[in-house]
């Protein structure tokens, strides 16, 4: 059986728990998320590498999964733009059952290996991609689908599960492994398991971007002027990077049309 579908031992009589207990039993649980994204830093290193000399040849970042593990592919592929100032084309996400499945259930679909090919092939992924197969069971064949295509289409393959010697670690070129094991909602990986998966899925988007220049030191410098929080934290980092005050911050990137890279390199 599936160590994300075993039970656990600390929450067989979760169910007579008080709420105080509960909760308390939830919060230790999810510290085996960061000890399980630790145990495979290696291997994450290996993937975002991967990541990083696809953007540098003009190649794209693919997320693909079914159910939660798709969702929170959506959720990094659509936070990229905003925060990078990158276009929306070079994070994508793909979700078994489409963009309904983003807010609805559509557990069927899962099971179609056929979509996971078609949806990917849909975008003529090739050489220059990564394409990285979400799967908590680590045999969601929508995502062997798509891992499948990918390989055959030439791109990099990495794998994210939760379960050790999975059927998507066999296909991939790069195999995380995140062992959380039992959840305390006995196969409830909406838990910790995704926990853990969205960890790796911030480290491989935040660590490529910062390596392919668009952050200096910790701030956001390729950002897009795109609404009022947006344009107050631009004039924010312009500030604090060149001591100017706020006003001064603001006319400077207007001058450079809200570029913040042209602005530093003016004034620094």
């Amino acid at each position: 059986m599936l160590k994300t579908e075993q039970r656990n031992a600390d929450s067989v009589n979760l169910h007579n728990l008080e709420l105080e207990e509960i909760l308390n039993l939830i919060t230790r649980d999810s510290y085996h998320a960061v000890a399980a994204v630790e145990a495979a830093l290696p291997q994450i290193e290996a993937a975002v590498k991967e990541v990083i000399a696809a953007f540098q040849r003009g190649g794209r970042l693919f997320y693909v999964g079914a159910g939660t593990s798709g969702r929170l592919g959506v959720m990094d592929a659509a936070e990229c733009p905003p925060t990078f100032g990158v276009s929306k084309d070079l994070v994508i996400a793909l979700i078994a059952g489409g963009e309904k499945a983003v807010a609805s259930p559509a557990e069927d679909a899962e099971d179609d290996v056929r979509a996971g090919a078609a949806d990917l092939l849909s975008y003529q992924p090739g050489e220059n991609d990564v394409v990285v197969g979400i799967s908590a069971s680590g045999r969601t064949l929508y995502v062997v689908g798509a891992l499948q295509k990918a390989r055959l289409c030439g791109c990099v393959t990495v794998g994210i599960s939760n379960n050790p010697k999975s059927a998507i670690e066999k296909i991939v070129d790069v195999s995380i492994c995140l062992d959380t094991g039992p959840e305390v909602l006995t196969g409830s990986t909406r838990m910790k398991a995704a926990t853990a998966q969205k960890i790796v899925l911030n480290m491989l988007s935040t660590c490529s971007m910062v390596k392919t220049g668009k952050v200096y030191q910790n701030f956001m410098i390729n950002l897009k002027p795109s609404n009022k929080k947006l344009r107050s934290r631009m004039i924010n980092i312009v500030s604090e990077l060149t001591g100017l005050d706020r006003a001064m911050a603001e006319k400077k990137l207007e001058e450079h049309a809200w570029e913040i890279k042209n602005v530093l390199e003016e004034v620094l």
